[in-house]
């Protein structure tokens, strides 16, 4: 592990915002093209923050950056948000402001969900991030500290690296809660031009969701904790994030309720599901902006998760 200066956090952040958050592709394979989507939307606002750095601490890890806010207080059991993809400096920020007891890990690995998936393939590579959080923690506390809950919050192509660590069993107990903002995609069965007929939506590729389901199952009994948003991105060559959440409200039995309301940032909610620890939000757009504003409303999010995360 290794402290991360100001001036090398600055330079991944610059990194960061220049790369392309947006085509995502399903983990199965990662150069799957997908249909072109508006870059532009000038039918509404799309309000972004500019990038600010919060103060606190920073550690590298085996995978990722452990970040504790300035103002953090938290001792003896902490809880752990994950991030998948986020820009740094949101996830920084708003964790400072809104819930500066937990501890931020940081694992923004590239474009592409598949890189998600390969680096969490082996289940070593998550036991060994949270060893080193415990141990990172305990240089902030100056005494034994444990991870407490544990939140993999993903947005975009983060996805594959949370499905890659709920397919091993030991990880899937050990993990409280997952956030999927706008990223849970899948493969179709017919591949990535499948047949479309009215009003019968292509086969998607069951394995690929399977412990999404297995955890929304247990969420919807109160087991687990599990965030789902979409937006209205159609990528057309593998399944969109409306399709997926989709299949999972099929496979658990559930229906959306019909909303009309204002998001965050100026999102526009159009239906929802609550059940039991399960939240589903889908919202209007099928823009590249619609789909950034996913990343952008991480406040959020946060908010949401916060009281169940500290209790």
């Amino acid at each position: 592990m290794q402290r991360v200066s100001v001036k090398m956090f600055l330079k991944r952040v610059v990194l960061l915002i220049g790369v392309s958050v947006f085509i995502v592709g399903p983990a199965v394979d990662a150069q799957v093209p997908q249909n072109p989507s508006p870059m532009v939307d000038t039918t509404r606002p799309h309000p972004r923050i500019e990038p600010p750095v919060a103060d606190g601490q920073r550690e590298d890890l085996s995978v990722g950056t452990l970040f504790v806010s300035g103002n953090f207080s938290g001792d003896g059991i902490v809880p752990i948000i994950v991030n998948f993809h986020h820009a740094f400096w949101l996830g920084e920020h708003y964790v400072s402001q809104l819930i500066p007891d937990a501890a931020l890990v940081m694992v923004p690995l590239g474009a592409g969900s598949q890189v998600y998936n390969d680096t969490f393939a082996d289940p070593a590579a998550f036991s060994s991030m949270i060893d080193d959080v415990e141990i990172a923690l305990g240089w902030v506390t100056g005494s034994e500290t444990k991870v407490g809950k544990i939140l993999l919050s993903s947005f975009s192509a983060g996805y594959g690296a949370t499905r890659a660590i709920l397919r091993h069993p030991e990880h899937y107990e050990r993990v409280d809660g997952i956030l999927l903002a706008d990223g849970l995609h899948a493969a179709y069965v017919e591949g990535n031009a499948p047949p479309r007929p009215r009003d019968v939506s292509p086969e998607i590729v069951a394995e690929d969701l399977e412990v999404f389901v297995r955890f929304a199952a247990a969420a919807v009994a109160g087991q687990k904790q599990m965030w789902v948003t979409h937006s209205e991105v159609f990528p057309g060559t593998y399944a969109s994030t409306t399709e997926t959440a989709g299949y999972l409200l099929s496979r658990l039995g559930l229906m959306r309720r019909p909303v009309l309301r204002e998001g965050p940032i100026g999102m526009q909610q159009l239906s929802e599901v609550e059940q039991g620890g399960f939240h589903l939000a889908g919202f209007a757009g099928n823009s590249a902006p619609d789909h950034l504003d996913h990343q952008y409303a991480l406040g959020d999010w946060i908010r949401r998760v916060r009281r169940w995360l500290l209790r």
